[in-house]
């Protein structure tokens, strides 16, 4: 019989992505945007029907996608080459090219926030003239009339949700990603939807389920979020579900059935449950996947939902009752079974403050096992390393790589406490975890000290960068992808949305400056001895270009042994087939190049 080879890298390196989806209102159609052509554009599917089409062709990043109620036209919001100024375009109901509709100077911003029910005007945000804190504006598609609702102060604001009379209007104030504030407009009066917003907390996920009543997820007083109420008639607040143990991370309405679906965060995973209004019911649905990254609910209570799991890519799902589930996309990995990839094991240990730290830990099959093991910090840092699907993941492991992924202090689904420990604290907590994480594969024999590489990109490029500077001992080779590594530099260079968040969450510079040197990589050359290879998007707006630049130069100015790749049409990440491809190729090279 013909033998078949085994899957080789470039089967998991030609992977596509799905960022994103809506369905319409009459449930005809499903929009959603992935580089199924290697750039990212709009496909469609018209339902029943599954087979995928080429809705909108621009070749860039989508932030949203609103197809309008009356099937008259799409909204999308587009960026150019990753600088993430995204504005809004307008989408004719066929497909076809988008065409600017809410749009201006290059570096200015406009973020979709709402599509009134006749879908005849468009609330949104925008930079301009407030760079920092934002506007909240609406666009009167009959007349092209354009008014001002609201001026952002203090801190960048968000409008999040309008009522259906669009009489009242809640806002979301973000002092920090733990401290965002949520008030609620009626004309000229507000009203805070948390009994005290000078306590540090979060509020998000706003839903006006008629014109008086606003449910949101919130942590007030609390380690876990949970879903809140706020009665704009009493102007009182009252806590609604809360799961022990978990943080609602996602709250949607079904109107049709007068319930609201929660998507939780239990550590490295999600739950999905369903809220009965009327009988206070919580009940648990079951998933096809681990990690849910979006849910939508349609008129006729049907729940649709993106999803991942750690051998699975993103993919589309529908439900009628939240626990049978069609599968509406097919996105896999070309020629390759969930079987012939790797499942993390879950496993925790103790840090150097007897802290429990979890992690995923991936190992090999053992016939690709090549004995040599990649330490990965995540990015964020508030974020978390979870059950998804990384085409970077298993074709290292394919090529027989050990991957250890911590969730350090400072990660998420693990209380908001432990969110907050990385604040002003990026290079000792989160550092002392990670080699905590280090010893622990040692004194496991998981890897053994002569064989271990250290890769991460952006918050974990940061951290590759720190500990390579100041524990070079560890590694063999080290791969930094658009990490910060000058603390003075990166806290004045992110875009100007972000400034006001900074003291919070890094510090600053002139208060803070013994800690900026202490924690910046570039304090650190001297002990930068190993192998590197540094990758940068030119139009990253959240890690200038110039962040790599300068520790490049300065360590081929040393004589180092430094490879540095700059991708011209790229941002903070790779929304071009090509160039995730380039970068693998290009990781993988030089690890095995590194590996006697």
């Amino acid at each position: 019989m013909i033998q078949f080879p085994k899957p080789t890298v470039e089967q998991f390196f030609r992977t596509y992505a799905i960022s994103n989806f809506t369905v319409s209102s009459d449930e005809q159609r499903l929009i959603f945007s992935t580089n199924l052509n290697g750039k990212m554009n709009l496909w469609a599917m018209d339902l029943p029907d599954t087979f995928p089409y080429l809705f909108a062709h621009y070749d860039e990043s989508i932030s949203f996608i609103k197809i309008d109620p009356e099937n008259r036209y799409v909204l999308a919001g587009y960026d150019k080459d990753g600088d993430e100024n995204h504005q809004i375009y307008a989408i004719p109901n066929e497909g076809g090219l988008p065409q600017p509709l809410i749009t201006g100077d290059e570096l200015e911003k406009y973020f979709f926030s709402h599509l009134s029910e006749d879908g005849k005007r468009i609330y949104y945000m925008t930079s301009e003239e407030n760079p920092s804190f934002l506007n909240a504006r609406v666009r009167n598609l009959e007349d092209n009339s354009d008014t001002l609702l609201n001026v952002g102060e203090a801190s960048p604001t968000q409008l999040s949700a309008v009522s259906d009379d669009e009489e009242a209007f809640v806002y979301l104030r973000s002092y920090a990603n733990t401290y965002v504030t949520g008030f609620v407009k009626v004309g000229e009066e507000t009203h805070s939807l948390t009994p005290d917003p000078d306590k540090v907390h979060v509020v998000f996920d706003p839903v006006f389920i008629d014109e008086k009543t606003i449910y949101f997820v919130t942590d007030y007083e609390s380690e876990y979020s949970y879903v809140a109420k706020f009665d704009l008639d009493t102007k009182e607040f009252s806590s609604v579900v809360t799961v022990e143990k978990e943080s609602v991370d996602t709250l949607k309405w079904d109107k049709e059935n007068k319930a609201f679906y929660l998507v939780t965060e239990k550590g490295v995973a999600d739950v999905l449950y369903r809220y009965h209004l009327k009988t206070h019911k919580l009940e648990q649905l079951k998933t096809p996947i681990d990690v849910i990254g979006k849910v939508q609910v349609t008129k006729s209570g049907s729940l649709y939902l993106l999803g991942t799991s750690a051998t699975v890519p993103s993919n589309i799902f529908k439900s009628t009752d939240g626990n049978e589930w069609k599968q509406l996309t097919n996105n896999g990995v070309l020629g390759v079974s969930t079987g012939d990839m790797v499942e993390p094991e879950v496993v925790s240990y103790k840090s150097f403050d007897g802290m429990e730290i979890e992690a995923l830990l991936c190992k090999p099959k053992p016939e690709n096992d090549n004995g040599h093991t990649i330490f990965w910090p995540h990015g964020g840092p508030q974020a978390s390393e979870r059950k998804t699907f990384r085409a970077m993941f298993q074709s290292f492991l394919n090529r027989g790589y050990t991957i250890f992924a911590p969730n350090f202090r400072g990660s998420t689904g693990y209380g908001s406490s432990f969110v907050k420990l990385v604040e002003q604290d990026w290079g000792e907590g989160p550092r002392l975890d990670c080699l905590a994480a280090i010893e622990w594969l040692f004194n496991n024999n998981i890897t053994e000290r002569e064989k271990l590489f250290l890769v991460g990109g952006s918050y974990g490029g940061y951290m590759a960068l720190l500990l390579h500077g100041r524990h070079p001992e560890y590694f063999k080779a080290v791969v930094d992808i658009f990490g910060p590594s000058d603390l003075f530099t990166f806290v004045n260079s992110v875009p100007p949305h972000w400034k006001p968040i900074m003291d919070r969450w890094l510090g600053d510079p002139e208060r803070d400056k013994e800690r900026f040197i202490k924690d910046s990589p570039v304090t650190y050359l001297d002990g930068m001895t190993k192998p590197m290879l540094v990758i940068q998007g030119a139009k990253d707006p959240r890690v200038v270009k110039e962040e790599s630049d300068q520790i490049v130069a300065k360590l081929e100015e040393k004589g180092r042994d430094v490879e540095y790749l700059v991708l011209e049409d790229e941002g903070h990440g790779f929304s071009k087939k090509e160039n995730e491809i380039k970068v693998y190729n290009l990781m993988l090279e030089f690890l095995e190049k590194h590996q006697g």
